[in-house]
C-alpha cells in the first residue's frame, strides 16, 4: 500500500487537474454558446442560398460557359482540412485525421502517388498531422478561428475558388465536423468544387423557364461565388461549434473521472490512515507490556 505522503501528493495533484478541467469546461460552455448562436443563425441562410442556387445551376446547367459545373476526370485534387488549433477535444481531431487517412488511401491513392493530392491546413492540429505525414500541404491558415468573421473566411475562399477556375485544381473538397449539438458532431466530406447540383426524384422534378435578371452572366459571375464563400464560411462557423461541444464534453467527463478518482484516493488515505494508527497502537501496547515483564 502507498504511503500516507504519496496518497496525499496524488489527491493534491488530482485536486488541481480537476479546478484546470473544470475550468476549461466552462469557458467551452461560454464559447459554445456564442459559437452555436452563430452557427444556428447562418444555417438557414445558407441552406436557402443553396437551395436557390441548386435550382438556378440546373438551368444554367445547360450553359457550357457555366465554369462552376465544369465536371471532368479529375487529375488534380485540393482536400482543405479543417481542425483545431489546441487539443483536450476528445476525438474531434483525431476523427478528421482518420478520414484524411481514408480519402488518401482508399479513394485517391494513385493521385497521391503522382504527387496530385495536395491539402490546405486550417487549424494547428491538422497542419501538425498533414507535417508529420509529410503529406503536401500548399497551405496553413491557423488565424482563421481567432475573431473568426466572414471577411476573413471570404478571402481564403475567393483564393480557393480562383484555384478552381484557372483550372489549377479539378476538384476541392472540405473535411470538417458539422455541429449536431454539444455532444455530436458529425464527420463530414463535402464537394466544394465543381458545384453539386442536389438530385431530386424524377416524378417530383419541376422544370422551369428560368427568366435571369439582369442576365445569367451576373448570376454566374456574382451569385455563385457569394454562394460558395458563405458555404465555406459555414463549414468554418460548424468547425468552431463542434470544437467548443467536444472540448465542453471531454473537460466534463474529465472532471467527473476526477471526481471519481479523488474519491477512491480518499478511501486509501482513510485506511491507509487507520492502518497506521493501528499499528501505533500495537507498538505502544507491546512496549508497555514489555515494560510489565
Amino acid at each position: 500500500m502507498a504511503s500516507l505522503k504519496e496518497i496525499r501528493t496524488r489527491i493534491a495533484s488530482v485536486s488541481s487537474t480537476r479546478q484546470i478541467t473544470n475550468a476549461m469546461k466552462m469557458v467551452s460552455a461560454s464559447k459554445l454558446r456564442k459559437a452555436q448562436d452563430a452557427i444556428l443563425q447562418m444555417r438557414p441562410y445558407a441552406n436557402k442560398l443553396q437551395e436557390i442556387l441548386g435550382s438556378v445551376s440546373d438551368a444554367l446547367s445547360k450553359d457550357e460557359g457555366n465554369i462552376y459545373l465544369r465536371e471532368q476526370e479529375p487529375e488534380h485534387i485540393l482536400v482543405v482540412v479543417i481542425t483545431s488549433n489546441r487539443g483536450l477535444c476528445g476525438a474531434f481531431n483525431a476523427n478528421v485525421m482518420r478520414k484524411v487517412t481514408h480519402l488518401v488511401f482508399e479513394n485517391y491513392g494513385d493521385l497521391m502517388k503522382k504527387g496530385n493530392l495536395h491539402f490546405f491546413a486550417i487549424g494547428k492540429r491538422g497542419a501538425d498531422y498533414l507535417k508529420r505525414k509529410k503529406y503536401p500541404v500548399i497551405g496553413v491558415r491557423n488565424d482563421l478561428f481567432d475573431g473568426l468573421n466572414f471577411k476573413s473566411a471570404g478571402m481564403v475562399g475567393e483564393d480557393l475558388i480562383h484555384k478552381f477556375l484557372v483550372r489549377e485544381y479539378d476538384k476541392i473538397f472540405l473535411i470538417y465536423n458539422q455541429f449536431k449539438n454539444a455532444a455530436v458532431q458529425i464527420l463530414t466530406t463535402e464537394q466544394f468544387l465543381p458545384l453539386v447540383i442536389p438530385e431530386t426524384e424524377e416524378d417530383s422534378r419541376t422544370f422551369h423557364d428560368y427568366i435571369f435578371e439582369p442576365t445569367k452572366e451576373y448570376i454566374v459571375k456574382e451569385l455563385i461565388p457569394k454562394s460558395l464563400k458563405i458555404q465555406f464560411y459555414k463549414s468554418l462557423l460548424d468547425s468552431n461549434a463542434s470544437e467548443n461541444g467536444a472540448r465542453m464534453t471531454a473537460m466534463h467527463q474529465a472532471t467527473d473521472n476526477a471526481t471519481e478518482l479523488l474519491r477512491e484516493l480518499r478511501l486509501h488515505y482513510n485506511k491507509a490512515r487507520q492502518a497506521s494508527i493501528t499499528k501505533e497502537l500495537l507498538e505502544i501496547v507491546s512496549g508497555a507490556e514489555a515494560l510489565k515483564g
